[in-house]
């Protein structure tokens, strides 16, 4: 391969920044800006969120192309116990990733669901609200309720949709006999509550969204909510 000798003395890079590179003829060229990580929304708080992309490219100053959306449902609840009947441990929320192309896409409808006293997780959804592009809906499903007896099945953990990774939350464990203290199921992002030997109540709440409660203890033990699930949301450019 030939090679030229080039004389420094004859390239003026005296007003060239760091965003500018030499061309093979001489000239110089700006260097494209490149595409990566620029900023991440988390939404952890129960209820409808709305993500506007001109607000966040507003505030990040770049163009965003790309989403990374981790969705999450909340977890099942534990429930208030009788005499000789205990509870199993709540069931962990539904995880699921997806990849969005969101250049046709204003807005999106990020919903994160409750834990509630009683009752099944609420489900968690990413969707799309406005624009000309189309994505089916991201859920993560809320884990089931406990359920009460001497001996109960487990409870099941929530369903995952529409992510290119789609993960099940984990069982709530059952009763077995006098083991009426359970654990909570695991979510992707949370562990579930660890039971307690003694003391009264002895239903704990889980770590981390998604979560589910240990259950409650026989002879009046309380239940516990499960943990409200959560949106992350990774904006690229």
């Amino acid at each position: 391969m030939a090679t030229t000798k080039v004389d420094v003395n004859l390239i003026d890079a005296s007003s060239i920044g760091d965003a500018k590179y030499l061309k093979g003829d001489g000239t110089w060229a700006t260097i494209a800006a490149g595409g990566g990580l620029a900023g991440v929304q988390a939404y952890t708080t129960d209820g409808s969120h709305t993500w506007t992309k001109a607000t966040r490219e507003s505030a990040l100053g770049v163009t965003i192309k790309k989403l990374v959306v981790h969705v999450v449902g909340a977890g099942g609840a534990s429930v208030n116990t009788t005499a000789s009947a205990g509870s199993g441990g709540g069931g962990g929320g539904g995880y699921a990733c997806k990849l969005l192309d969101v250049s046709d896409i204003d807005t999106c409808t990020a919903t994160v669901g409750a834990g509630v006293a009683a009752s099944a997780g609420g489900n968690s959804t990413f969707a799309k609200t406005t624009g000309t592009g189309t994505f089916l809906t991201v859920t993560g499903n809320g884990g089931a309720v406990a359920t009460l007896g001497y001996t109960s099945d487990p409870a099941s953990g929530g369903a995952a949709s529409n992510g290119d990774i789609n993960i099940d939350g984990g069982w709530g464990a059952g009763c077995n006999g006098n083991d009426s203290n359970q654990w909570g199921g695991n979510s992707f992002f949370g562990s579930g509550g660890r039971p307690l030997s003694t003391g009264n109540p002895r239903s704990q709440v889980g770590k981390g969204p998604g979560a589910g409660p240990s259950g409650g203890n026989q002879n009046t033990g309380t239940g516990n909510a499960g943990n409200d699930g959560a949106i992350f949301v990774y904006e690229y450019q």
